[in-house]
């Protein structure tokens, strides 16, 4: 049995991810900050509600000895937990506004593989960082699209580190899969519900890269078309 556990899965993307994967027969964790909508979000799902804040230390230390003693291991992490910040004008952005962001997309995704790792490399597990297409510097500095246009200090340089950060995880392990995914434009409260895709169509490429199993690739970053340019 696949154990799996996606952080920021009560609702939107991690939500239909925890459901596609447990309709695939995984056993999914939904981590998620409040136990109420945890657990609502849970049921629906088909999957478990566990107590999770990616800004704490304590709570992921919890969450690890939670699954580490009840499943006994864990196979796929999906680090999904994640905030915009806002598109504030860069002449507005301040420190203060960019640790807020980068707490949750950056530190946060540090937390859980720091924590989850001995898990992990013991299943000789996956690891899906949910990215954006707004984290990519050549998408970004291309006239020709339309992410280009739009000036995210703080969300799009967030996830250019997440990027990162798959990278050199991939290479530090090689035993594990570890890859980013771009989920496109997926119309959820993450974006005021103004997205082209549906959460059904925003999930596929997590899902995908999720079920790639050990013999599936490392080290990229794709969306629903394929490869992109980091």
């Amino acid at each position: 049995m696949t154990t799996t556990l996606i952080t920021g899965a009560n609702k939107g993307l991690g939500f239909e991810t925890a459901r596609q994967l447990a309709a695939a027969g995984h056993t999914v964790y939904l981590g998620c900050r409040d136990s109420g909508r945890g657990l609502a979000a849970a049921k629906s799902a088909g999957g478990q509600f566990i107590e999770l804040d990616v800004t704490s230390d304590a709570s992921v230390a919890a969450a690890a000895q939670r699954i580490r003693g009840e499943a006994g291991r864990l196979d796929v992490l999906v680090n999904n937990a994640g905030i915009s910040g806002g598109f504030t004008d860069p002449a507005d952005v301040t420190a203060e506004s960019m640790l807020q962001v980068y707490d949750v997309n950056v530190l946060g995704t540090v937390r859980m593989i720091h924590a989850f790792l001995p898990l992990l490399r013991e299943s000789a597990g996956t690891i899906v960082n949910v990215s954006s297409g707004m984290g990519s510097i050549t998408i970004t500095s291309d006239p020709a699209r339309g992410e280009s246009a739009l000036h995210s200090v703080v969300y799009s340089s967030s996830k250019s580190a997440v990027n990162m950060l798959t990278t050199q995880y991939a290479k530090a392990f090689p035993e594990l899969r570890i890859n980013a995914v771009d989920r496109g434009y997926t119309k959820t409260e993450f974006n005021g519900n103004r997205g082209t895709q549906t959460v059904e169509e925003g999930a596929e490429v997590i899902v995908k890269a999720a079920l790639a199993g050990p013999d599936g690739p490392t080290g990229t970053y794709t969306d629903r078309s394929g490869p992109l340019p980091w």
